[in-house]
C-alpha cells in the first residue's frame, strides 16, 4: 500500500471498455435519464476460420457485384430497394428512414408494469445491460431501479433496434437494469400442441423417491464451467497440435448409444444411485 501523501506506483484498475449498442434516454412519467444499452452476451471468445485458397493458402474476399453489368460495385454505390415488380425497384435513401423514425428509436418510456414472474423465459429473447449514461442521470435511474426492483416488477416499453420496434422487457438487477427484447407473440408455438400427446401418467411414489435421491445426489451450485463449449476446447487442442507439427487427426470416438431397452425403472434408479455413491 502506498504511504500517505504519496501516489501509489501501482496503476489504477480500468474498468471493462463498453460495447455500447444503443444511447438515448430512460423515461417513467416525467423522470429521464439518459442511458446507454450494452449487449450482455459476446461472441469475442468463439474460434473463428477464415477461407482461403487452397491451392495459394491466400485469403478469399468477396465483393458486390453487379447482377446484370457483373462488374464490381464502388464503396458508394450501394443502396435499399424495395421490389414493386421485376426488375424493378423504388430506392429508400437513409435521410428517408430517419424521416420515418419512431419516439421509440432515442427513448425508453416504460408505460406498463407487470410482475417479476409472470412473462415466462421463452418470450425473453436477447439481454442487454441498461446503465445511465453520465453521472447527472445516475439519481433518476437509481431511483426508477429501486423503485422497479421494491415493487417487485418488470416494466414493459417498446425500443427501435436495427430499424424494427420491439418490445422490450426491463428487469431491475444489481445496481442496474436488463433490458431483454421480447419476442413477438406469432413467433412462439403453442406448447399445448406438443405436450398434450405426452400420456398422463401418475408417476410410481417409489420411483419418484429414489429419482429426488437421485437428483439430490447431482446437485451443486450453479458455475458458469457447467455451460462451458467442449467443441470449442477440442478445436482449440486440434489448432494447438497443428503449430507443433502433429497433423495427423485424432480417430473420432464412436458416439455412444443409449440404452433403450430398461424394463424395470426401479432397478435401474437403484443402479443409478449407487454409481453416484461410488463416484463420489
Amino acid at each position: 500500500m502506498a504511504r500517505k501523501g504519496r501516489p501509489s506506483d501501482k496503476p489504477p484498475a480500468r474498468s471493462p471498455a463498453r460495447n455500447v449498442y444503443w444511447r438515448g434516454y430512460l423515461k417513467l412519467s416525467l423522470v429521464t435519464c439518459a442511458v446507454t444499452l450494452s449487449p450482455a452476451t459476446t461472441e469475442g471468445a468463439r474460434l473463428r476460420f477464415h477461407t482461403l485458397n487452397r491451392r495459394t493458402g491466400n485469403r478469399v474476399v468477396s465483393r458486390w457485384i453487379d447482377s446484370v453489368t457483373e462488374k464490381p460495385l464502388p464503396e458508394d454505390g450501394e443502396a435499399r430497394g424495395y421490389p414493386r415488380g421485376e426488375d424493378d425497384y423504388i430506392l429508400i435513401e437513409d435521410a428517408d428512414l430517419e424521416a420515418v423514425q419512431l419516439d421509440s428509436s432515442r427513448t425508453i418510456d416504460i408505460n406498463t408494469f407487470v410482475p417479476a414472474g409472470d412473462i415466462g423465459w421463452l418470450w425473453r429473447e436477447k439481454p442487454h445491460f441498461l446503465v445511465p449514461s453520465d453521472s447527472v442521470g445516475a439519481e433518476a435511474f437509481a431511483v426508477i431501479q429501486a423503485a422497479m426492483a421494491a415493487a417487485g416488477k418488470v416494466g414493459i416499453a417498446r425500443l427501435v433496434l436495427a430499424r424494427r420496434e420491439r418490445a422490450v422487457l426491463l428487469e431491475p438487477r444489481g445496481r442496474g437494469i436488463i433490458l431483454w427484447t421480447l419476442r413477438f407473440g406469432d413467433e412462439l408455438r403453442n406448447p399445448a400442441d406438443y405436450f398434450e400427446e405426452i400420456p398422463d401418467e401418475e408417476p410410481d411414489g417409489r420411483a419418484l423417491e429414489l429419482l429426488e435421491k437421485l437428483i439430490d445426489e447431482r446437485s451443486r451450485d450453479w458455475d458458469p464451467g457447467l455451460v462451458q463449449d467442449p467443441v470449442q476446447d477440442g478445436i482449440a487442442a486440434l489448432i494447438e497440435a497443428r503449430r507443433k507439427g502433429r497433423k495427423k487427426p485424432r480417430p473420432a470416438l464412436p458416439a455412444e448409444e443409449p440404452d433403450n431397452k430398461v424394463v424395470d425403472i426401479m432397478s435401474a434408479l437403484r443402479k443409478s444411485l449407487a454409481a453416484e455413491k461410488r463416484g463420489r
